[in-house]
C-alpha cells in the first residue's frame, strides 16, 4: 500500500497498514523520511527547552558542579529521545525522576511523555501523566522557579503536561482512525466479493435447474424412441420413419437448448434473441410431445383465463409438468399419467401430476434426484408451495400450489 508515498507515514503505522512491508523475525519496520525529520524535531525541541532552562538554574544557589551535573544528565535525556520509538515506555517512566534531579531533562520528559501517547493506550499515558501531576507541586516547593510564583508554576506545568498529552492522544486517534476506515475498506471489499460469488453460484444453479429441468425431457424421448427401436426392429417402416423423425427432433431441440444455456454462461446474461421461454400456452405442445412417445397421458385444463396467467408462474407450471411427465416416463412407465392444472386470478394456479403404481417389474433409471429439489425451489421463490410423495394406491404425485394475484 501507499508505494510512492510510503515516506509520508511513520513506520508504525505503515506496518500496521501493510503488514508484509515488516521484516523477518519480528524486527522493528525501518524509520521513514518523516520519521528522521519528525525525531531530529523533537531532539531540537528537548535541546531548546534545556537551553532555556540553564538560565533559571544559573539564578538559583546550585553550585558550578551540581550545574555541569545537571547539564549532563539533560544532554544524555535529549540524547535518549533517539531511542523514544523503541521503548517509550519505559523512556517515560525513566524520565520522571531524572526530570526531578535535572532541570536541563524537562524538554526531553515532555517529548517522551508524547510519545507514551502517540504509541501506548490511555492507561498508560493516564498513569504515568498522574504522577506528573501529583509530583510537580512538591517539585516546586523543594525547587522554586525564579521570578514566578509557586501557584503559577504549578498551574503551568500542569497545562503543558495536558497539552502534551492530549496532542499525543489526539495523533494516537487518527492513527486509529486510519486503521479502522483501512479495516471498514477491507471488510466492504470480501463483502462485495463473497456476495459477487454467491450471485454467481446462485446463477450457475439456476442455469444447472434449466438445463436438468430442459434436457432432462429431451433425452427422455430420445431415450424412449430409441428403446423402441432397438426391442422392435421389425416395427412397419412408417412406425420407424415416425421415431426416427422423433429422436431427430428431440435431439434437435436439446441442441438448441444446450446452445442457449451455454450462451448464457458465455456471455453472463441472457439473449434476448433466443428463442422465448415456455410458459404454461405451451402445455399443449408438452402433453402431445409425451403422446407422440407412447406415453399415455391426460390433461385437465381447468384454467379460466390462461392468457392472463402471469409469466413467471406459467413457466414454473411448466416446468413443474414437464419434471413430472419425465419421472413418470422413467419410473412408471407403461401407466396413464393425469396432469391436472386449474385456479384463476385471486385463488392461485394449481398444477398436479399423478401416475399410477406401474404394473410389473421396472428397472432401475438412475438419477441425481435434484429435479424435485431444483422444482420446491422455483415454486418458493415464486412464493408458492410443492409436495410429492407416494400416493395410497402406490402410484406418485407432484402437487404445486402457485399464487396468482
Amino acid at each position: 500500500m501507499f508505494p510512492s508515498r510510503r515516506w509520508l507515514l511513520p513506520s508504525a503505522l505503515v506496518a500496521a497498514l501493510d503488514p508484509e512491508s515488516q521484516r523477518e523475525g519480528g524486527r522493528r519496520p525501518r524509520r521513514t523520511v518523516r520519521d528522521w525529520g519528525v525525531d531530529f524535531t523533537c531532539f531540537l525541541i528537548a535541546v531548546f527547552i534545556g537551553l532555556l532552562s540553564i538560565d533559571s538554574m544559573e539564578s538559583s544557589d546550585l553550585s558550578p558542579g551540581l550545574q555541569v551535573a545537571d547539564q549532563l544528565i539533560g544532554a544524555l535525556a535529549c540524547g535518549a529521545v533517539w531511542l523514544r520509538r523503541r521503548r517509550p515506555l519505559g523512556l517515560a517512566v525513566a524520565m520522571i525522576p531524572v526530570s526531578y534531579v535535572s532541570v536541563t531533562a524537562g524538554g526531553a520528559s515532555l517529548i517522551a511523555l508524547f510519545t507514551l501517547a502517540v504509541h501506548r493506550p490511555f492507561r498508560y499515558v493516564a498513569w504515568v501523566a498522574g504522577v506528573d501531576f501529583v509530583s510537580q507541586p512538591l517539585y516546586y516547593w523543594l525547587r522554586p522557579e525564579p521570578g514566578l510564583p509557586y501557584i503559577a508554576a504549578v498551574l503551568f506545568t500542569w497545562v503543558l503536561i495536558a497539552a502534551v498529552a492530549g496532542w499525543g492522544m489526539l495523533a494516537r486517534s487518527k492513527r486509529q482512525l486510519l486503521l479502522s476506515l483501512r479495516d471498514q475498506a477491507r471488510r466492504a471489499e470480501t463483502e462485495a466479493r463473497l456476495r459477487a460469488e454467491q450471485a454467481q453460484r446462485l446463477a450457475r444453479e439456476a442455469i444447472a435447474r434449466e438445463m436438468h429441468d430442459v434436457l432432462a425431457h429431451r433425452l427422455t424421448l430420445l431415450s424412449v424412441h430409441a428403446g423402441a427401436l432397438e426391442f422392435r426392429p421389425d416395427a412397419p417402416r412408417e412406425e420407424i420413419a415416425r421415431a426416427a423423425g422423433v429422436i431427430r427432433e428431440s435431439a434437435h431441440e436439446a441442441l438448441q437448448d444446450l446452445r442457449e444455456i451455454i450462451g448464457v454462461l458465455r456471455a453472463g446474461e441472457a439473449d434476448d434473441a433466443g428463442r422465448p421461454q415456455p410458459t404454461l400456452a405451451a402445455l399443449d405442445t408438452l402433453v402431445a410431445e409425451s403422446r407422440e412417445a407412447g406415453m399415455k397421458v391426460v390433461l385437465e385444463h381447468r384454467v379460466s383465463d390462461p392468457a392472463a396467467v402471469p409469466a413467471s408462474i406459467g413457466r414454473t407450471a411448466y416446468r413443474i409438468a414437464q419434471e413430472g411427465l419425465t419421472n413418470a416416463r422413467k419410473h412408471a412407465p407403461g401407466t396413464e399419467v393425469t396432469v391436472h392444472v386449474s385456479g384463476g386470478p385471486g385463488e392461485g394456479l394449481t398444477v398436479a401430476v399423478r401416475n399410477p403404481r406401474p404394473e410389473g417389474e421396472v428397472p432401475h433409471v438412475p438419477g441425481a434426484g435434484q429435479g424435485l429439489i431444483g422444482l420446491t425451489e422455483r415454486a418458493t421463490l415464486t412464493g408458492g408451495t410443492l409436495e410429492h410423495g407416494p400416493t395410497p394406491d402406490g402410484g406418485f404425485e407432484v402437487r404445486a400450489h402457485l399464487p396468482w394475484a
